[in-house]
């Protein structure tokens, strides 16, 4: 990781000082460089013994980076990591083209592999992602969308990127297709679980640990899966509380404590994190095709941390 975070201030320097400046301001917030870190493991768990396997994991950073950067100026956000949003500092447009130019040397990075492979499944995560932004963008503020909306919005925009990271160790490491496809359905349903509990988070959780203040996801009336199981099961004033809140953007004080109050009493929050560990069953079951060692016995600790952040 070292060598990663290195590599990372290296490439996101630039002649045009607002680029690293905005860029900086991101990478050095913190954040838990899960999604690299996973790229490293998985290139380890089957030995692998080169050094492109850093330019894949500060590949997978830049993306990820990038599309934290666009997110926020999509969803006006005012606060990412605790600190201000760089739409906030230096304006939408420089933070969209700080993103693209992130996404260019994340590119780069890929193909000084010399791996087609790896640079085919980043580049289809890439286009994913943006799948998923566009498709959360038609539908992020319609309850009549339901569950299977939501899934594929959370399987585009966060479990992409996740599947790609896991899956790029093994095909560096030149390992045959099996153990490929072990490693996408392990970054599949991490990264299905990891977002569930993020979105469980939002209505309780600490800032801290979410990276943005809590209740976001609510007052940009976003229908994630723990609203949609509330209006699901709510009463008719409750779906009208939703529809008000959710579909037309009306909060007034206090709607934040009802909302916690009414996803607690359907037992929505707890049916969402109940989500999230099926999908870390899954995740873990998947690392069951991957011959034993430390390496994976951290790999399944992973989903557990992630899952566990709801505490």
């Amino acid at each position: 990781m070292d060598q990663v975070n290195g590599l990372i201030l290296d490439m996101a320097g630039s002649k045009v000082e607002l680029i690293p400046e905005i860029a900086n301001h991101l990478v050095s917030s913190g954040g838990k460089r899960l999604r690299p870190m996973l790229t490293l493991a998985s290139a380890k768990l089957f030995d692998y013994p080169g050094n492109d396997h850093v330019k894949l994991a500060a590949s997978v950073e830049f993306m990820h980076t990038a599309t934290l950067l666009h997110d926020d100026v999509v969803d006006d956000s005012a606060v990412r990591r605790g600190k201000p949003a760089a739409r906030v500092i230096w304006g939408n447009q420089a933070s969209v083209l700080v993103g693209d130019y992130l996404l260019g040397q994340a590119f780069k990075m890929m193909v000084e592999t010399g791996s087609l492979e790896c640079l085919r499944i980043l580049s289809t995560a890439s286009a994913v992602i943006a799948e998923g932004e566009v498709l959360q963008l038609s539908g992020a503020n319609s309850l009549s969308n339901g569950q299977p909306h939501y899934m594929a919005v959370i399987e585009a925009k966060t479990a992409a990127l996740f599947s790609a990271a896991t899956e790029v160790g093994p095909v560096i490491a030149q390992q045959p297709a099996e153990a490929q496809e072990a490693m996408r359905l392990y970054g599949l349903n991490l990264g299905l679980a990891f977002q569930l509990v993020d979105d469980v988070l939002d209505y309780g959780g600490d800032a801290a640990v979410l990276g943005k203040d809590t209740g976001d996801d609510f007052r940009e009336g976003k229908a994630t899966l723990p609203v949609i199981l509330a209006y699901e099961r709510g009463s008719d004033d409750d779906k009208a509380f939703w529809t008000r809140c959710i579909e037309k953007g009306e909060i007034r004080d206090g709607d934040l404590e009802a909302a916690i109050e009414k996803l607690r009493a359907t037992g929505a929050l707890e049916d969402s994190i109940q989500r999230a560990r099926d999908f870390g069953s899954e995740a873990v079951k998947a690392l069951a095709a991957v011959p034993p060692s430390p390496v994976r016995d951290i790999l399944a600790d992973v989903v557990e941390f992630s899952i566990s952040r709801a505490f």
